[in-house]
C-alpha cells in the first residue's frame, strides 16, 4: 500500500515528471524495500484440538480407517456402553465406598474394544446398505478404504483383547460375558427381520449392568440387577430410536426396518412411555439396594433430562437428532454421579443409626 501511494504521488503532475532529480527520488515499484511488498504475516494456528475425531485424523494414513472402522471419532456410543457398567458398579461398591476404579478401568477398556468390534461386525453386514446411504457412505469398508479380509482380521484382533479383559475377572463374570457374544453378532441381522432392532441393541448394549455388579460380588443380585438392566434397555430404546430419525428416508428406500419407521408421528408417545418405565425402573432398583437421597435426586434429574429432551425434539431434522442422541451421555453420567453419592450417603445413615442406639 505504500508503494502505491509513493507511485501516485511521483505521478502527480506533468511538471515534477519531467524533473530528473524528482525521477531519482521516485523509484519503480519493483525497487521499493522488499519488506512493503510482503503479504501479511498467517495468523498463528489456534490451539490444538484433543477431540478424539482430532486424533483420529493426527494418526498414521494408513491407521486412520481402522480408527474410524471402532467409531474412536464418534465416542458417543462408547459412553453409552460404558455407562451401565459404571452404575452396576456403583450399586455394588460397599455402603460408604467409591467405586473401585480399578475395575471402571478395566470395564472402560472393554467398552472401547467390544463396542469397536460390534461396528466393524456391523459395518461387515452392511456394507452394501451403508453405500446407499449418505451419512454411511464414507465409512471405511463402504467406501473400500479396506477390504472385507483386513476387516476380519482387524475384529479378530479386537476380541482377542477385550477376551483378555474378561479374562481378568471372576469365572461367573467371564461365563456372563461370554454370553453376550451371539447378540454382538447377531445384532446387525435384526434391522432386516424386524422393526425393533433397537430393542435388540438395548439387551446387548446394557449387558454391563449385569456384569459389572457380578465383577464385584461374584454373581448377580437379580432383584438389583434386572431392574437395573431393564431400565438400560428403555434408555437404549429412547436414544436409538431419535437416532434412527436421522436414516428414516434413506432406510425407507433401501427397505432396512427401524422403531422409527414403526413408530413415525407416534414416536413422542412411545419415547415418553419407554422414559416413565425406565425411571420407576431405576427406582426399583434403588429401593432394593437401599439407596439414598442422592440417588433418587438423580433419577429426578435424568427424569427432567428425558422430559426436556423429547418435548424438545423434531424428528425432521436430523442434526437435531444427532444432538439429542449425543446427550444422553450426559443422563448416563448424572446416574452415576447419584450413585456414587447416594453409596456415600449410606455410610452416613449407618453412623446415625449407631448414635443413636448408643444414646438408648
Amino acid at each position: 500500500m505504500a508503494a502505491a501511494l509513493l507511485a501516485r504521488l511521483c505521478r502527480g503532475s506533468a511538471g515534477l515528471r519531467g524533473s530528473p532529480g524528482l525521477r531519482a527520488a521516485c523509484p519503480p515499484l519493483s525497487a521499493a524495500p522488499p519488506l512493503l511488498l510482503r503479504r501479511p504475516a498467517a495468523a498463528p494456528p489456534g490451539p490444538r484440538s484433543f477431540s478424539a475425531a482430532e486424533l483420529v485424523r493426527a494418526a498414521p494414513a494408513a491407521l486412520q480407517p481402522y480408527l474410524r472402522l471402532m467409531r474412536l471419532h464418534q465416542p458417543a456410543g462408547t459412553w453409552l456402553l460404558y455407562l451401565p457398567c459404571t452404575w452396576s458398579i456403583g450399586l455394588a461398591a460397599a455402603p460408604g465406598c467409591l467405586p473401585e476404579w480399578r475395575t471402571l478401568a478395566l470395564f472402560g477398556v472393554g467398552a472401547v474394544l467390544m463396542r469397536g468390534a460390534g461396528c466393524t461386525i456391523n459395518d461387515m453386514w452392511d456394507r452394501d446398505y451403508d453405500r446407499q446411504v449418505a451419512r454411511t457412505a464414507s465409512r471405511p469398508l463402504a467406501a473400500g478404504d479396506i477390504s472385507t479380509f483386513q476387516s476380519l482380521v482387524f475384529l479378530g484382533g479386537q476380541l482377542s483383547l477385550a477376551l483378555c479383559v474378561l479374562l481378568c475377572l471372576n469365572y461367573y463374570s467371564i461365563i456372563l460375558g461370554a454370553a453376550s457374544l451371539s447378540l454382538v453378532i447377531t445384532y446387525p441381522l435384526m434391522k432386516r427381520i424386524t422393526y425393533w432392532p433397537q430393542l435388540v441393541l438395548g439387551l446387548t448394549f446394557n449387558w454391563g449392568a449385569l456384569l459389572g455388579w457380578s465383577a464385584i460380588r461374584g454373581s448377580c443380585e437379580w432383584s438389583v440387577c434386572l431392574p437395573l438392566y431393564f431400565a438400560g434397555v428403555m434408555w437404549t430404546l429412547v436414544y436409538d430410536t431419535i437416532y434412527a430419525h436421522q436414516d428414516k428416508r434413506d432406510d425407507i428406500m433401501i427397505g432396512v426396518k427401524s422403531t422409527a419407521l414403526q413408530f413415525q408421528e407416534d414416536t413422542k408417545q412411545w419415547l415418553s412411555g419407554f422414559s416413565l418405565a425406565m425411571l420407576l425402573s431405576l427406582c426399583m432398583a434403588g429401593v432394593n439396594c437401599n439407596q439414598t437421597f442422592p440417588y433418587y435426586s438423580a433419577v429426578a434429574a435424568v427424569g427432567a433430562h428425558l422430559a426436556h429432551q423429547i418435548y424438545t425434539l423434531d424428528i425432521d431434522k436430523p442434526e437435531d437428532c444427532w444432538k439429542k442422541f449425543a446427550s444422553n451421555r450426559t443422563v448416563g453420567i448424572l446416574l452415576f454421579i447419584g450413585i456414587v453419592f447416594g453409596n456415600l450417603w449410606k455410610q452416613r445413615d449407618l453412623k446415625n443409626v449407631e448414635e443413636s442406639s448408643e444414646n438408648r
